[in-house]
């Protein structure tokens, strides 16, 4: 394994680890004076393993490829891609009652 690579070697070998489609897993990778940048495509389908509860399983991954990075003298950071013709979805708050708690205790 060629020692500049690893970081995006390793990284494809979590992600298909992780997901329904591997051979639907592409991984890009770019370097420029800010360091090195690994762009991640999935299957839309995998997207929620990729994400993970509230980010969670993203935000592990990127821990881990930070820490390759810096076991190589990279600084190394991870894009996740939105798979093309998938809209973001936009959790709206839930909508607030007119009266208030306090109201409706009738004191």
């Amino acid at each position: 394994m060629a020692k500049a690579t690893i970081d995006k070697e390793f990284l494809e070998y979590i992600i298909k680890g992780l997901v329904d489609y591997p051979d639907d897993v592409k991984v890009e990778r770019k370097v420029d004076e800010m360091g090195v940048l690994l762009s991640l495509k999935v299957n839309s389908e995998d997207m929620g393993q990729i994400i993970g509860k509230e980010g969670s399983t993203a935000r592990a991954i990127r821990n881990l490829i930070r820490i390759v990075g810096l076991k190589n003298h990279a600084r190394v950071n991870l894009k996740i891609e939105e798979p093309e013709g998938r809209v973001a979805e936009v959790r709206k708050a839930p909508a607030r009652k007119k009266e208030s708690d306090l109201d409706s205790l009738n004191l």
